[in-house]
């Protein structure tokens, strides 16, 4: 194989920017009209922030938005990020409402085989699975010792169902509430997966916005979730959501 041949290939397998506006931050009384605002502004899917009151304090939306964002944008990825405590509940009515994406919670199941239950059960519903991890939960070699089966550690679902794992979502906020500051001390575990798997799909979501976009791209985070970040930007005292979205584009593929 040429020598420009193997670049082209290498070029082709590199990951690319994936712009994620949350709709958490939009005008709700106009939920259609923002989704339609930000996939004409260049956002690649719309991240839906699903809160059930117990897993997070807040509640946010539930299966029905899901349906009706679906009725009137028919090609959109709804990128759904699940902060509930009984994600297994909720799968058949996200799916049956449109979700093209659900991120679970590590922290909502115990053993391999729950992980292994929940994972299946959204790959069956025809939607892609995607595995989310709190600031406080360890990601590193270190905390893969034990009982492996009964007591696994996020890295140890991350390596087991790898091939099954759409994206991994690193939370870099307490999830529960929008509008905290980016925890820079989470780049550590972008960094570590990004180095274990370069064609993984990395997550980061919380606190991302125009100026702290390049620490999560040179961390290697690639799907960038951001909320007022995007919706709230503004130059010259106007929104400019579509400057935003090509900025942190501009971040994750020139990193």
């Amino acid at each position: 194989m040429s020598a420009e041949k193997v670049e082209q290939k290498q070029n082709d397998a590199k990951i690319k920017a994936i712009i994620c506006p949350s709709m958490l931050s939009c005008d709700f009384s106009n939920l259609s009209i923002e989704a339609e605002r930000m996939v004409k502004n260049g956002a690649d899917w719309l991240h839906m922030d699903v809160m059930d009151g117990h897993f997070v304090p807040n509640i946010t939306i539930g299966p029905v938005v899901i349906k009706w964002l679906r009725k009137s944008h028919e090609n959109v990825f709804l990128d759904c990020h699940l902060m509930v405590s009984d994600p297994m509940k909720w799968l058949e009515p996200f799916a049956k409402s449109g979700a093209n994406q659900i991120s679970y919670h590590y922290e909502t199941q115990r053993t391999m085989q729950e992980h292994r239950q929940i994972i299946d059960k959204i790959l069956s519903l025809n939607m892609k699975a995607s595995i989310a991890v709190k600031p406080k939960t360890e990601i590193s070699e270190s905390s893969t010792a034990g009982d492996v089966e009964q007591v696994p550690s996020a890295l140890q679902v991350i390596e087991t169902f790898r091939e099954k794992l759409h994206q991994v979502l690193i939370m870099t906020v307490e999830p529960g509430f929008g509008g905290q500051k980016f925890m820079t001390d989470q780049m550590s575990k972008v960094q570590f997966l990004r180095k274990k798997y370069p064609d993984l799909n990395i997550q980061v979501d919380g606190g991302v916005n125009v100026s702290t976009i390049d620490a999560a791209a040179k961390a290697g985070a690639n799907v960038i979730v951001s909320g007022s970040g995007v919706f709230g930007y503004k130059e010259d005292n106007a929104l400019k959501p579509d400057k935003a979205i090509q900025i942190m584009r501009d971040s994750v593929n020139n990193a």
